[in-house]
């Protein structure tokens, strides 16, 4: 069975395709595998992509993309948006001086045409250390209230603590249904 076919009764169904991305030092490889493996690994900048298959109960898988986000890297993100079901943008909530650059990357993303009408969850991580931007505030500085052309959600986790993450992706599946 290939790693995109989810066996569901007599019938194979495709599983979604999820695009990670976000700027560099954000946490993705860190919230992804904390996720899949209910521990935090010792990881590197991501150069290129990881491919995880994240079981989230018995009726909800997601293939997910994790992108690096380095930004020597990030002209090539476009190469991983066709088929993508789904956007997860993961920035560091704990790091306002990026807020800006995050905006400017998330922005430019959006406007792929194979990401059109396609949902995007915003994960505000860290947001467990001192002085973390609040969910407002992280919304207001990457001007969320401009995506007015997709269903989106922002919701906060820590890929140290494991807190928000189930929850996320679980959202994530149902905003592509």
């Amino acid at each position: 069975m290939g790693p995109n076919l989810q066996k569901q009764g007599k019938k194979f169904k495709k599983v979604p395709h999820v695009a990670l991305m976000g700027l560099d030092s954000a946490g993705k490889s860190t919230l992804l595998y904390r996720l899949q493996r209910g521990v935090i690994m010792d990881t590197t900048p991501t150069i290129g992509f990881n491919v995880v298959t994240l079981e989230l109960n018995k009726k909800t898988v997601l293939t997910v993309w994790d992108i690096g986000g380095q930004e020597s890297l990030r002209p090539n993100w476009r190469y991983y948006l066709e088929g993508c079901s789904a956007l997860v943008f993961v920035v560091d909530a704990s790091d306002s001086t990026r807020m800006e650059e995050a905006k400017l990357a998330l922005k430019n993303v959006l406007n792929d045409s194979n990401l059109e009408d396609i949902p995007l969850m915003v994960l505000a991580n860290k947001t467990d250390l001192p002085n973390s931007l609040t969910l407002d505030e992280v919304c207001e500085k990457l001007d969320l209230a401009s995506c007015t052309n997709r269903t989106w959600e922002i919701q906060a986790c820590s890929a140290l603590k494991g807190l928000g993450l189930q929850q996320a992706f679980l959202s994530v599946a149902k905003l592509i249904q």
